[in-house]
């Protein structure tokens, strides 16, 4: 019987275990792998106390950081598969068939991106879209690519595309971009990119490959098409919480709804913390801090419980 059980590997995962281990609690963290989306970041600006530092170098921190506290147990490549809740306690199974016994969880199990749910959308995958910039833009070394999306990701995406392609469209719904300042003035400094406003994706167009992309203009009311090598979609995300439906209330997103004091969910016992949770600003600093509460929180139940 641990005192919590942690799912998820991602950095409120992994601060949660740090969080744990200082606070002498028996915990378990669970999860596929350790790291999460950060790592395919290949230079993150925004880490307080870093003015530069790659998503692999500052996860492989954090994680050996978590793995200097002896109090935490580490499971990982045998994801969780189900949770079932016994009388005040819960039973956590993993993907081999272990069952793990514990008073309290944190939800930390992060999100994935949202697909581009258009025609030709899922039959390019891999032919021309894409959904991780810092992997593939070398791919498209000298060719014209769009991104799809105008929040962080998105123009992040085009700052690393700059380094590769002839020419970036990023196409953006609406007539505002969300992302930081900083970055969206270097992309509208930058000769080789342009920004489409009120754009609408319509279209995936290709043969063997991806060749175009179709859009509508929403001010024009017209339908018009770029042609592009390459297209990267960063139009948001999903949380990973389908093994909590049922056990926890959520949003209409899938989002777990949290006491954003103390990140407790609405089942006694359970906490939810980073982009799992319904927080309005996924970012990986706050991730950590909600992760950092949520442990504090949960120290201060399990007390209660002596």
């Amino acid at each position: 019987m641990y005192d919590l059980i942690i799912i998820g590997g991602g950095p409120a995962g992994m601060a949660a275990g740090i969080y744990a281990g200082r606070k002498k609690l028996s915990a378990l963290l669970i999860s596929k792998e350790l790291g999460g989306q950060p790592v395919l970041s290949a230079n993150i600006q925004n880490w307080i106390g870093l003015k530069s530092i790659s998503g692999y170098d500052l996860m492989q921190s954090i994680e050996d950081h978590l793995r200097s506290e002896k109090n935490t147990e580490i499971l990982i490549d045998d994801p969780a598969v189900f949770i079932r809740k016994k009388g005040d306690f819960f039973e956590v199974e993993t993907q081999s068939g272990k069952v793990f016994g514990t008073k309290t969880i944190l939800v930390a199990t992060g999100s994935r991106r949202r697909k581009l749910d258009v025609p030709g959308g899922a039959i390019y995958e891999g032919k021309g879209v894409a959904y991780c910039s810092t992997c593939d833009a070398p791919l498209f070394e000298g060719k014209e690519v769009a991104v799809v999306g105008g929040g962080n990701a998105g123009l992040e995406a085009v700052v690393d595309l700059l380094n590769y392609a002839s020419k970036v469209y990023l196409l953006v719904r609406s007539d505002v971009l969300k992302g930081d300042i900083v970055t969206q003035e270097k992309i509208k400094a930058s000769p080789k990119a342009e920004i489409i406003w009120n754009a609408e994706v319509e279209e995936v167009k290709g043969g063997d490959f991806v060749t175009g992309i179709k859009y509508h203009d929403k001010v024009s009311d017209t339908s018009k098409e770029l042609l592009v090598s390459g297209i990267f979609v960063e139009i948001g995300l999903l949380p990973n919480s389908e093994l909590f439906e049922g056990l926890v209330d959520m949003n209409e997103g899938k989002f777990i709804i949290i006491n954003h004091q103390t990140g407790a969910t609405s089942s006694r016992g359970i906490w939810a913390a980073g982009d799992v949770s319904d927080g309005l600003y996924k970012q990986n600093n706050i991730a950590v801090g909600d992760a950092v509460k949520a442990v504090l929180n949960i120290n201060s139940y399990l007390n209660s419980l002596k």
